[in-house]
């Protein structure tokens, strides 16, 4: 058994949405006479969080505990349009209507508040507790529930706000055709280093060094909970899922999870993660999240850790055992970069 071990790099500058001014976000966002929040979307939550995400946006604008809002995305034809669940999009884009559609509802709340303390509206906060109190005077007070109740059953006032985002469409330079397709860009860079059997052509990822920049952290739990399971799924991506020998014909393939080749838990690899925050100026509270870019740059970074390893560069995916050991042999043997 000869083990030959090398390190990969690559980076990716990630645009956030697929606009050129049509890819809008719709929400909406009322109240029951608990004085609970339901927030209606149309996209869905992939297993990325976009639903405890924009729960905290909704809380924190509305001003109430975030156990008191519930996001229900259970129907696209009955629910606000969206684009979808795709482009790293999730985040930036349902999170601005989110917090559209919660200062709408926020400020008739306020207003059903206000009437029945017999103040102004404007001299009204919340402290984040479900309570709305008088600026300056902090026993006089009222919760979310009793406005919510005087709203509905007092006064004839709807809790409830929309909301909508979309960018503008982007200036097309006459002479150039040079546009921004995009307002904002996540980015992240990374290095893998793996192990190489140049006997058998098997790969190993031994470990991950990550930096990303995701705008700020909204969930940081979540955001660490995605970047790993990205990774995972770039390592699946690069040396392990193939329905090789049997593609194009798939008669004897594999038919569930339990036959398709995938990296298990044992075989997942050491990350150590950065989190870099740097908010995006149009993003929700300054949060752009992670998406595709997860994955996407694990791929090329295992590749270039290959070619570090025993000189062979290959550019069909997955990496599998047989086209390493092609390489070795065409090369004449492993023939590892550091020993060039």
């Amino acid at each position: 058994m000869t083990l030959h071990r090398g390190r990969g790099f690559a980076a990716i500058n990630y645009p956030i949405g697929m606009n050129l001014g049509g890819d809008p976000s719709q929400a909406l966002v009322h109240s029951n006479p608990d004085g609970k929040f339901t927030v209606a979307l149309s996209a869905i939550d992939l297993g990325q969080g976009m639903k405890s995400v924009t729960r905290q946006i909704a809380a924190e604008t509305l001003g109430v505990p975030i156990a008191d809002v519930y996001v229900d995305t259970a129907d696209s034809d009955t629910g606000p349009h969206d684009m979808g669940s795709f482009a790293s999009r999730g985040t930036h884009r349902m999170g601005n209507a989110v917090i559209q559609a919660s200062l709408e509802a926020r400020a008739v709340m306020l207003e059903a508040a206000a009437e029945e303390l017999e103040v102004d509206a404007g001299d009204l906060v919340t402290d984040g507790q479900g309570n709305i109190h008088v600026r300056g005077a902090p026993s006089r007070t009222i919760t979310t529930m009793a406005a919510a109740q005087a709203a509905q059953f007092r006064q004839g006032r709807t809790i409830a706000g929309r909301g909508i985002f979309l960018v503008p469409l982007s200036e097309v330079d006459p002479e150039t055709g040079e546009m921004s397709p995009v307002t904002t860009f996540a980015h992240a860079a990374l290095v893998v280093e793996v192990e190489v059997d140049a006997e058998t052509g098997e790969v190993e990822v031994l470990d991950i060094q990550s930096a990303y920049e995701v705008g700020r952290a909204l969930n940081p739990g979540l955001v660490e909970q995605q970047l790993r399971g990205g990774a995972w799924m770039g390592m699946s991506h690069a040396a392990w899922e193939t329905t090789e020998p049997y593609y194009p014909d798939r008669d004897h393939g594999p038919v569930d999870f339990d036959h398709y080749a995938m990296p298990g838990p044992g075989d997942l690899a050491t990350h150590h993660i950065s989190v870099l925050e740097r908010p995006a100026e149009d993003g929700p509270y300054g949060g752009k999240g992670p998406g595709e870019m997860c994955a996407n740059p694990v791929l090329p970074a295992v590749v270039n850790a290959i070619y570090d390893a025993v000189g062979v560069r290959i550019d069909d995916l997955p990496v599998t055992p047989e086209k390493v050991l092609r390489g070795i042999r065409a090369n004449g043997g492993a023939r590892p970069r550091q020993a060039l």
